[in-house]
């Protein structure tokens, strides 16, 4: 393989990145402060701002005298031009979420249904109502779309199919192009990602541990899926498949799962499972959160069923957590969605589980922590994915 010689375009996105990041992390601050903290020389930062001003991505503030001399003119973060939004398919409905290019949030959106029994087409085509919505809100706003992301819980593909989603029933359905071509075909991208590894992301880029070079985000509202930040980027693996936590099999004989096996960790402790295991069987099917806040309230009032099974989850929990630990040894697991909420509860018997079972523990424990993010993380880690290509230093193209 011939060895790959990076062209003026490269170095100039490299230095475009470092320059958009320092002003994420530091704003408001000075060209000089820039060229400072990224190594860049005042040449190079002069340009670089330039042409991030020219685009409305950044912008000056007014001048400031915080010390003896000239005044120097600050530069923050500028979204008035662009945004991206990140969407979320799950049992408990649909979510929509955009930021602009600088990190405010302009929509935050949720309905309920179709739900887990409702076809593919149906849930595409309400995704698609919702999307065309934002889209909408967005342009309304002044901006562009930077770009759209979708997580979804099951296997997708490179190509943005969802090779199995378990708890959807799910299968070979093309999420991506079914819904580029129920958009028209926007000059944007659309992307699908799986949920978790979308929640990951958001978790290392904006969560209270943000940075965390090795983490793994677990959620289970619907399957159950890990996403992996490995050595600070995120691990997918050949075909994108990787952290599919949900179908290890746990118990052999157990529940029959959604993917067709028996005692997979998402039919013995995904979230349906445990409504289902401490609700009456003739229990009318009702909002999953509505479910979700009542098992709390239970919880919250010392109910003894629910507190024992809570505990019994959260072993289960731990034995699939205490894999992904030997195989991966992270510094942070951090548990988002329902099991966020339910937490104070599952965490005790996660970390005792790891200490009876996961190698890792020898040497030390990783760190289990509840998600900020509530049911938001994956809408979030969406809006991240989108953002990419801006924060790799990739500058929108502009009409003539």
């Amino acid at each position: 393989m011939t060895p790959h010689t990076a062209d003026h375009t490269d170095v100039r996105a490299t230095n475009l990145a470092a320059v958009l990041g320092f002003l994420r992390a530091n704003a408001p601050c000075s060209r000089a402060a820039i060229a400072s903290g990224t190594g860049l020389n005042k040449a190079t930062v002069t340009s670089i701002v330039a042409d991030l001003i020219n685009q409305r991505l950044a912008r000056e503030t007014e001048q400031t005298q915080n010390h003896v001399g000239r005044p120097a003119t600050l530069l923050v973060l500028d979204g008035s031009a662009y945004a991206a939004i990140g969407m979320e398919i799950s049992a408990r409905g649909l979510t929509a979420i955009a930021y602009d290019s600088a990190g405010t949030q302009l929509l935050r959106w949720h309905r309920a249904g179709p739900g887990t029994d409702a076809t593919a087409g149906k849930t595409i085509a309400a995704l698609a109502a919702l999307a065309r919505r934002a889209i909408s809100a967005v342009h309304s706003s002044g901006r562009d779309v930077l770009g759209l992301t979708v997580g979804v819980p099951g296997l997708v593909d490179r190509d943005g199919t969802v090779v199995l989603a378990a708890g959807l029933g799910w299968r070979d359905v093309p999420l991506r192009a079914d819904l580029v071509a129920a958009l028209g075909r926007p000059a944007f991208p659309v992307i699908v990602d799986n949920d978790a590894n979308l929640g990951a992301l958001a978790e290392h880029r904006y969560g209270p541990f943000a940075g965390t070079a090795d983490l793994i985000q677990l959620s289970g509202d619907t399957g159950v899926g890990a996403g992996v930040i490995c050595d600070g980027r995120p691990l997918r693996g050949q075909h994108g498949f990787v952290g599919e936590i949900g179908h290890l099999r746990i118990q052999p004989d157990g529940p029959l799962c959604g993917c067709g096996r028996r005692g997979c960790l998402e039919a013995v402790a995904g979230m349906p499972a445990i409504l289902a295991r401490l609700e009456p069987a003739d229990a009318p099917e009702t909002d999953p959160q509505l479910r979700t806040d009542q098992l709390v309230r239970r919880a919250e009032d010392g109910d003894t069923a629910t507190l024992k099974a809570l505990a019994e989850v959260g072993s289960l929990l731990g034995r699939g957590i205490s894999v992904l630990v030997d195989l991966l040894d992270p510094e942070l697991v951090v548990l988002s969605g329902s099991y966020a909420a339910l937490g104070r509860w599952l965490v005790p018997a996660i970390e005792q589980e790891l200490a009876d079972g996961a190698l890792v523990t020898v040497n030390g424990r990783c760190q289990v922590v509840v998600s900020t993010f509530g049911h938001d993380a994956t809408s979030i880690g969406a809006v991240a994915r989108s953002l990419d290509r801006l924060d790799a230093g990739r500058l929108p193209v502009t009409s003539p």
